[in-house]
């Protein structure tokens, strides 16, 4: 398990690797921050010392070394726009972020496995093609259309929640219920296909056999063989729900990392970027890493 461990967190360092130096160079290309900081008048003696002040006159190779060695030492530099520690702007926002994927993810595995599994009790029954529709138009909605759909109609139309903010409960439901339409979808999907396998099996034969009641072969017996599958797709719609709230937190106002991020391209604040990035990554790599020990731990074989 150790070597298993320590193979997963080697790919895991490469890719974010290549991820940041992707990243470091994209950001580049979105402009002179001095053009957005200093007036439009301001001489080009100014537009120089800001940018030598900042590093940003370095060659772009130059500026990434320094980059890497400051980033070794966890130091991401200061915000352009807020002066103070980049890494502390992201951790002030990222308890926003994982506190909406959290609470999301939770209401997605509760509905999607109880309703997975009752539709897969009788295949192709009514209530088996109501979840069947239900799951494939929710799978295939847009976030950012549901976003602005949401808004238009129970806050701007109905009145029944605020628009944006954090202020009160209230205002965390649509974004919860925004994010949580797509990986309800999916995982629905998912929980029935395998509870079908599951009671065909036959173990289930036996119990039944054996005068087990329904509720318990569905809940006791398969569902926890159905599990496997479910837990792969519900780790990757977790780490989806990390990046698919840079769109909704951008709609609803909600101060996470994904509006954060947003908003420091546009201000081409890169320390900001660079360490949103950084935290936001590491947060999917452990995530997939905890999902790939979860299986390796069900399924031995998977370790080999």
């Amino acid at each position: 398990m150790g070597r298993f461990v320590l193979k997963r967190s080697l790919f895991s360092l490469v890719s974010l690797f290549g991820l940041l130096v992707l990243v470091f160079f994209l950001s580049r290309l979105t402009g002179d921050p001095a053009a957005l900081y200093l007036p439009v008048d301001a001489p080009q003696s100014v537009r120089d010392a800001f940018r030598e002040a900042r590093g940003l006159n370095d060659p772009l190779i130059s500026q990434f070394g320094d980059f890497l060695f400051n980033l070794a030492q966890f130091d991401f530099g200061d915000s352009l726009r807020r002066q103070r520690p980049a890494f502390d702007v992201v951790m002030e926002a990222f308890p926003w972020t994982l506190g909406l994927a959290g609470l999301t993810m939770a209401l997605v595995l509760s509905g999607a496995v109880v309703l997975g599994a009752l539709a897969a009790i009788k295949v192709g029954g009514v209530f088996d093609r109501i979840s069947s529709v239900i799951s494939l138009a929710a799978a295939s909605a847009p976030d950012f259309w549901l976003a602005l759909m949401a808004i238009f109609i129970f806050a701007v139309g109905l009145g029944w929640v605020p628009t944006s903010g954090t202020g009160t409960p209230w205002h965390w439901i649509l974004p919860v219920a925004v994010l949580f339409v797509r990986p309800f979808g999916l995982v629905l999907q998912v929980v029935r296909s395998s509870m079908i396998t599951a009671l065909s099996s036959a173990y289930v034969k036996t119990a039944r056999a054996k005068g087990v009641k329904q509720r318990a072969i569905t809940f006791v017996h398969a569902l926890r063989n159905a599990m496997l599958p479910v837990i792969t797709v519900a780790g990757d719609q977790a780490a989806g729900l990390l990046n698919g709230a840079v769109v909704v937190e951008s709609v609803f106002g909600f101060p996470g990392v994904g509006k954060l991020m947003i908003d420091s391209i546009l201000q081409r604040d890169f320390t900001v970027v660079l360490a949103a990035i950084m935290v936001t990554s590491l947060a999917i790599f452990t995530m997939n890493l905890l999902i790939d020990l979860a299986y390796a731990l069900l399924d031995p074989r998977i370790r080999y």
